[in-house]
């Protein structure tokens, strides 16, 4: 008999984090529901001619295949198994898991653009699939959180990202965290005044990773790539101004003289300088945001504002991350359709919440009374109290057979139950009940309907 294991990069969640997992999605999901946004689901399969070609070579390569069904090789000859990795999935394979909840959405989008009032706002929650090495914080399978607008190009949507995203993380008790910002238009202009216009993708792919292996690393990469060593002379400056240290005015007159002479370099400046202007129209002083120049996130469909989030202090990836993605469904034959977006990584923020204690203590509680169980007479009496309890939305349990009481306060404490109501011959006879604070130990005889305005 083989042991049972689980794939690498998944795990399973038990009750207790659960609740905590539930936890970070309802406060997720009630800022966007405040902010205006809808629901929608998509399906966990999407055909691989939905999916490629929207995430650059490296995203393409991290995408899950689902072989064909029945004889998938019958039809394969020695040329293709010659063509390499590259080709061969296209002749055994049709579908695929979900890499994002972005590219589904656009496909979602263009399929029900009749019955869609736009501007759209939609947000989704469902997981996804990555067939990445598994890490800290990095998973194969791991959900999204995703709020979009689509159908309006207005900078306003890219401010209240920002806002979107302040009121997430400090509802959820994260405080110190910096949300930095870009655009790829910048990004462009940085590639024509170095002379690489066109080389847009690879350049972008080697500065992301700047915070990661660092400056002579990205140089060498851009090397390997084809860079020339004057192409990345002209380059400089983005190292040496990572950040606005010099304030978010001076940044801004730095960029302008440096892409000068590129009218879409310009263009993702001012674009910036509206975001930060209306940030701060919001009332948003201290946002936690920063400009960084060197941001540039590897999918390719991102057309105007960069955004990614980090959590100061503790060595986890981003927890968030998006953009505009004015293109993205002309892709599926709807052009001009604008949109901008962000994704929550929700098992990063698990992760950061664990380490710095972030939960609150009594999001372990799922119920919040049980009820003892020493015969049938006993359960008899209890079943109604019980229904009282829970219609006064209070989470309940009886323990479901008889036992000593010693097994049930066990199980009490095990389930982290702070109550109990101990039913026994003598609370049957006076209509008063034992009520147990599990935590202090103290206990007093009250009658139900006194209980069940204490737990209320």
């Amino acid at each position: 008999m083989s042991k049972p294991s689980l794939a690498r990069g998944t795990r399973d969640f038990g009750p207790s984090v659960m609740v905590k997992r539930n936890y970070i999605f309802d406060t997720i999901k009630r800022t966007f529901q405040k902010f205006g946004f809808q629901p929608i689901e998509t399906p966990t399969i999407e055909n691989l001619s939905v999916l490629m070609g929207k995430y650059g070579d490296e995203g393409d390569q991290l995408l899950f295949k689902i072989l064909n069904s029945g004889d998938f090789s019958k039809d394969l000859t020695q040329q293709d198994l010659e063509e390499g990795f590259k080709k061969l999935p296209h002749k055994i394979s049709e579908k695929g898991l979900r890499y994002d909840l972005t590219v589904p959405f656009a496909r979602f989008v263009v399929m029900n653009r009749n019955d869609l009032v736009m501007p759209f706002k939609r947000y989704q929650i469902q997981p996804v699939w990555r067939a990445d090495r598994p890490q800290k914080g990095r998973y194969r399978e791991f959900y999204q959180c995703d709020a979009d607008v689509v159908g309006t190009d207005s900078l306003i949507c890219e401010a209240e990202i920002v806002l979107m995203l302040q009121e997430i993380l400090q509802n959820l008790g994260i405080k110190d965290f910096t949300i930095k910002i870009n655009n790829r238009k910048i990004l462009s202009g940085i590639a024509e005044v170095i002379g690489v216009k066109g080389s847009e993708v690879p350049l972008t792919v080697a500065i992301d990773k700047l915070d990661k292996i660092g400056k002579e690393k990205v140089e060498d990469e851009l090397r390997g790539r084809g860079f020339s060593e004057e192409a990345i002379e002209k380059l400089q400056p983005i190292f040496s101004h990572p950040a606005p240290d010099g304030g978010v005015a001076a940044f801004f007159s730095f960029l302008k003289n440096w892409l000068k002479d590129s009218e879409t370099g310009l263009k993702g400046i001012e674009e910036l300088e509206k975001v930060w202007t209306l940030v701060q129209s919001f009332g948003l002083e201290n946002a936690n945001t920063q400009l960084d120049i060197t941001l540039a996130r590897g999918l390719s469909y991102y057309t105007g504002a960069i955004f990614e989030v980090k959590a100061n202090g503790v060595q986890i990836g981003s927890i968030s991350g998006g953009g505009r993605y004015d293109n993205l469904t002309g892709t599926f034959g709807m052009p001009g359709l604008s949109g901008v977006g962000i994704s929550l990584g929700v098992d990063r923020i698990f992760d950061v919440m664990e380490e710095l204690n972030l939960f609150p203590d009594n999001q372990g509680v799922t119920t919040k009374v049980l009820l003892t169980n020493f015969d049938a007479e006993a359960e008899k009496y209890s079943l109604p109290i019980l229904k009282k309890l829970r219609d006064a939305g209070i989470n309940a349990e009886i323990y479901p057979e008889s036992a000593k009481i010693k097994k049930q306060f066990d199980y009490a404490n095990r389930k982290n139950i702070p109550y109990v109501i101990v039913v026994g011959s003598d609370e049957m006879q006076s209509g008063e009940l034992t009520f147990k604070n599990m935590i202090s130990g103290e206990q007093e005889k009250i009658k139900p309907e006194q209980i069940i305005e204490k737990l209320k």
